[in-house]
């Protein structure tokens, strides 16, 4: 592991270098992928941001729906026991054992919002608030 620079800092530096340099000096195909190069660095360093705090809350949400379990320590176990348990939470609601849907209902709607806080989070500020139900037709 080095000190300097920091991930997020290499990943900012070739963020400016996109925007201030490539982008506005290709034109065509070229500088739309290097806007959408410079895009998916932001999406990265959201990610390595909010990934840690968003994977705990979910955890903390399923486990108010599936019953407690123990929070595993190492990311990649972490990440293979959600699917494992968002699975479960599906096949509850396939079998229609949804007990408590505004729970359910919640846990998706958080999970939606940290979501998009990471992949864009603009369209989450522009978007209808997601703690409230759409109108019924």
């Amino acid at each position: 592991m080095q000190d300097r620079p920091t991930v997020d800092e290499l990943l900012a530096a070739i963020e400016h270098f996109l925007d201030a340099e490539i982008v506005p000096n290709v034109p065509g195909s070229r500088g739309f992928h290097a806007r959408v190069a410079a895009n998916a660095i932001r999406i990265v360093r959201r990610e390595l941001d909010l990934q840690e705090e968003h994977l705990r809350d979910e955890w903390q949400r399923l486990d108010s729906i599936l019953g407690s379990a123990e929070l595993p320590a190492e990311r990649k176990t972490l990440l293979a026991e959600l699917r494992s348990r968002n699975e479960a939470l599906c096949a509850l609601i396939r079998d229609g054992k949804d007990d408590d849907l505004a729970l359910i209902t919640e846990h998706v709607r958080e999970t939606v919002r940290d979501k998009l806080a990471v992949s864009d989070p603009d369209l989450l500020s522009r978007s209808a608030p997601l703690d409230r139900p759409p109108p019924v037709p």
